[in-house]
C-alpha cells in the first residue's frame, strides 16, 4: 500500500523500471495498429500494381 501520491509513483524504488516498461507498452500498442495500417496499403498497392501488369499482358498479347 501507498501513503501517497509520491510513494505510489516511487513504486518502492523501482520507479524507473517500472514506468519506462509501461511507456515502452504504451508506445508499442499505439504503433502496432500504424504499422498494419502501413502494411495493408503496401500490400494492397502490390496486387493492383500485379492485376495492371496482368491486364496490360493479356491486352499485349492479343
Amino acid at each position: 500500500m501507498w501513503n501517497s501520491p509520491a510513494e505510489f509513483f516511487a513504486m518502492g524504488g523501482y520507479a524507473l523500471y517500472v514506468w519506462c516498461s509501461f511507456g515502452i507498452c504504451a508506445a508499442v500498442f499505439l504503433m502496432e495498429p500504424l504499422a498494419v495500417r502501413v502494411r495493408h496499403k503496401a500490400i494492397v498497392r502490390r496486387l493492383q500494381r500485379e492485376i495492371m501488369a496482368e491486364q496490360l499482358d493479356q491486352k499485349g498479347g492479343k
